[in-house]
């Protein structure tokens, strides 16, 4: 398959995808989700295609991102208010039923008191896999340098989640998507994705985190972030192992984590999307028969693969059910123009 373009919008239908094929699935065991589902190669999407937060988050900074880049320069003071205030929103929201972890509801508690600076808000011993599982927008808004996609990748993780390897998966899981969004193959990803890992290490973005590393307990801001990267360099050690043997009918959470840390969901992700590149549906359905966070690792390798290969990757019925199918078409084709 090759692409068609329009990477927002297949990336974004994508991971809502992801997130409907997997959510019936989570907390379950594989021989459990085969007795119910039947063979993972002919998993149905769910009727009616009800999704989690994994995608109500994704729209929430979707929509926060649009906002602050509709009003100029995108800075960390333009970001920080629209994308505070929906996830605030999220967090009140009556169908705020999905199972959302504890952190996230913890922290936007925190965030709804309007005296509270963001940062107080941080939960920092948290590397919980929302931190990535939401990030693809911050991967797909177009016109960002680098910088700014990083910073954007990082302070979003921020808010909820504090700990450096939340911070570094989710800037790593930005990338992923735009390397994909930009033409790079399926092949050449994890290199592009280790060496950026190693070009940042020890940068500490100050311009947009502020003084978050003293809130740890590491002696210098490139301490902490480097500790971040680290952890996310060993995920990717996993990665090009789990590759290196490829088992396709094995649980990919044995090889490369159960996902429910940052780091372990951006690399189960990653191994369903590269065991199967040019069969997004087949990908999906592997990521969503683990034994792990099922539903955040469909919804990133979905991400992934609507990245590279467009809105054409899905089958039309599919994506006509999908739940939020309109928002999440306006928001992809605002990106796409």
């Amino acid at each position: 398959m090759v692409s068609t373009g329009a990477s927002a919008t297949g990336s974004l239908i994508g991971l809502a995808l992801g997130d409907a094929l997997g959510f019936p699935t989570e907390f379950s065991q594989v021989p459990a989700i085969l007795a119910k589902c039947g063979p993972w190669r002919q998993m149905a999407l769910p009727r009616p295609a009800v999704v989690t937060d994994d995608t109500q988050m994704t729209l929430a900074l979707g929509r926060g991102l649009r906002t602050a880049m509709e009003r100029g320069p995108l800075t960390p003071a333009e970001l920080v208010g629209p994308v505070r205030a929906e996830y605030v929103d999220w967090w009140r929201s009556p169908d705020n039923n999905r199972a959302p972890g504890g952190t996230c509801l913890r922290a936007c508690e925190l965030l709804s008191d309007p005296g509270r600076p963001w940062a107080a808000a941080a939960q920092m011993d948290s590397k919980g896999c929302g931190a990535n599982m939401r990030v693809a927008p911050a991967g797909l808004a177009p016109g960002l340098s680098r910088q700014q996609r990083a910073g954007v990748a990082q302070l979003q993780s921020a808010l909820p989640h504090g700990h450096p390897t939340a911070l570094t998966a989710a800037d790593l899981t930005a990338c992923a998507v735009r390397f994909l969004a930009d033409g790079a193959s399926p092949a050449e990803l994890p290199g592009l994705l280790r060496t950026y890992a190693h070009d940042q290490r020890t940068v500490y973005r100050e311009d947009w985190l502020g003084d978050l590393w003293r809130r740890a307990h590491d002696p210098s801001p490139a301490a902490f972030i480097a500790r971040g990267w680290d952890e996310c360099l060993g995920a990717l050690d996993r990665l090009d192992a789990a590759l290196g043997a490829p088992d396709r009918e094995a649980d990919p959470s044995l090889a490369t984590g159960a996902g429910w840390i940052a780091e372990q969901a951006l690399a189960t992700g990653l191994l369903c999307f590269l065991l199967f590149p040019d069969e997004p549906l087949t990908a999906l359905r592997r990521a969503a028969c683990t034994s792990g966070d099922s539903d955040s690792i469909a919804c990133l390798t979905g991400a992934f693969a609507g990245a590279r290969l467009g809105p054409g990757a899905w089958p039309q019925e599919w994506a006509d059910r999908i739940e939020y199918r309109a928002e999440l078409l306006a928001l992809g084709e605002v990106w796409d123009a």
